[in-house]
């Protein structure tokens, strides 16, 4: 198991064919660098991890020591023997006594960093290997139930998963690796000023709400027609995308420090017709009268200034009609390789498609696909939902987790659901006859009580609060804001 048969300069066997590419000699001098002095750990963690060693016994060695680590004790050969004596695999290599020997054949500090990248590198080689050879034998086995454009999904999907978490499987981690992620995402919300954990939507009420959109979390956005789900999904795309801002995070990857890149699908309008809604809402200029190219001169400019400012925003538009969900997902891993991915929007998801022939299990297959590719991208996905008809027949029109269309699975696989509602949109419809004054001084008075406002229920949060945001609507912009409470009027409060 120690031995390498032929003489290689580098260690690396990747002549046998039975032997998959690896170096006994980079692992056995890197566990001795670690066993020797533990603060080398520390550069090489972030590197590689127990799973990138050939030999299960040194597998176990890192883990065992990296455990003690990140516990400030010392591991060391004395130290873990106490662990290992009982190791079959360790017995093998001649027992404690190895461990030993590990250690006396340490390499010096500065060349850590390389040892653990080649150690990577070689384990990345060997899935690559595994993976070819499965996606050999799948293509090779002629079955109906496997057709040849799923195979091609999920071997992409396998691939990203290599590309982006160095593995191609999951599996369980420790709850050390959990905690420590968790308090990670506290500690940014922390740094934020008891800010957001997530992403901020650039709607101030909604934020505080929510905490942000959170990565990983799918949250639905439902509403009758005409109410402006899409509108509002625009708008947080928008204000995503504007504040966008690249840098180093603090768990050390690069990406977004501010703002994110959107991939936005839409299914219901073309690019050209949501762009021009993004332009409306920036430039302050009706968009039936960008459709119409009804503009003053100051319009007009306004117009170009504003299509020249989001020109640099990271904002990527599918139009794609009835796209499959599984197309859907492949597409959005293309997205995050080439140009990064910080959320999703969906507009809207009972217009993708399933496999499933019924209905109701075709939109739970949708709704599952989404929660699955905010956990695989690990990102936000706002997916856009119509609401059945029943919330007109009721007197109250605010919807309810009841109302959402032909799946009861879309309310159990969302992290948040929203409703979007503009009570004024109804009560526009009960103007009364010119003739009776005292109802239509009534109905003005509501009127101007509701113009401009929209509410968004919150009718589950997973790790949050339910309940009402109150935004601004301006209608011909097709744009929400925040609202400025009575008590605000004086204050700095952006709209």
């Amino acid at each position: 198991m120690n031995e390498i048969t032929s003489f290689n300069p580098t260690g690396v066997d990747v002549q046998a064919p039975e032997t998959m590419p690896h170096s006994i000699e980079a692992e056995q001098q890197l566990l001795g660098a670690i066993l020797t002095n533990n603060d080398i750990y520390d550069r090489v963690a972030s590197i590689i991890t127990a799973k990138h060693f050939y030999d299960p016994v040194h597998a176990r060695i890192f883990e065992i020591a990296a455990a003690r680590i990140a516990k400030n004790a010392l591991a060391s050969p004395v130290t873990l023997k106490a662990f290992m004596e009982d190791d079959g695999g360790l017995k093998e290599l001649g027992g404690p006594a190895y461990l030993v020997r590990l250690a006396g054949a340490a390499i010096s500090a500065f060349a850590v960093r390389d040892y653990a990248q080649m150690l990577y590198d070689l384990s990345v080689r060997r899935d690559l290997i595994q993976l070819g050879r499965e996606i050999s034998d799948k293509a090779a086995k002629v079955d109906v139930a496997s057709e040849p454009k799923e195979q091609i999904v999920e071997a992409e999907q396998a691939l990203y998963n290599l590309a982006e978490q160095g593995n191609t499987e999951g599996g369980f981690q420790s709850f050390l690796k959990a905690v420590t992620d968790a308090v990670n995402v506290a500690n940014a919300a922390y740094q934020r000023e008891g800010g957001l954990a997530g992403v901020s939507t650039g709607l101030i009420d909604m934020d505080k709400k929510l905490g942000g959109l959170h990565r990983s979390d799918l949250l639905i956005l439902a509403g009758r027609p005409s109410m402006g789900k899409t509108s509002l999904a625009t708008n947080i795309a928008f204000n995503i995308a504007k504040a966008y801002k690249k840098g180093v995070r603090p768990d050390g990857s690069e990406g977004a420090v501010d703002g994110g890149v959107v991939g936005f699908f839409s299914l219901e309008m073309s690019a050209e017709q949501l762009a021009a809604r993004i332009l409306s809402e920036a430039a302050e200029v009706p968009s039936e009268q960008i459709r119409r190219g009804d503009m003053t001169e100051g319009e007009f400019r306004r117009f170009v200034d504003a299509a020249k400012a989001l020109e640099a925003c990271p904002l990527y538009i599918d139009d794609t009609p009835s796209i499959p969900i599984a197309q859907l997902a492949a597409r959005a891993r293309r997205l995050k390789r080439t140009h990064g991915l910080d959320l999703i929007i969906v507009d809207y998801i009972q217009l993708a498609r399933g496999t499933a022939d019924n209905r109701v299990q075709e939109i739970g297959e949708i709704s599952m696909g989404l929660k699955a590719i905010a956990k695989e991208l690990d990102i936000p996905v706002i997916g856009l939902s119509q609401l059945s008809r029943q919330v007109e027949n009721r007197e109250d029109k605010r919807p309810q987790l009841s109302d959402l269309r032909e799946s009861g699975s879309i309310e159990q696989d969302a992290d948040v659901v929203m409703f979007v509602f503009r009570e004024e949109y109804y009560k526009e419809r009960e103007k009364p006859g010119d003739h009776d004054l005292e109802a239509m001084a009534k109905w003005q008075e509501e009127m101007e009580r509701l113009h401009g406002r929209a509410e968004v229920i919150i009718g589950k949060q997973r790790h949050g609060p339910i309940g009402t945001v109150d935004l601004s609507f301006e209608g011909r912009f097709t744009r929400f804001g925040n609202l400025v409470q009575p008590w605000q009027q004086g204050s700095e409060r952006e709209f």
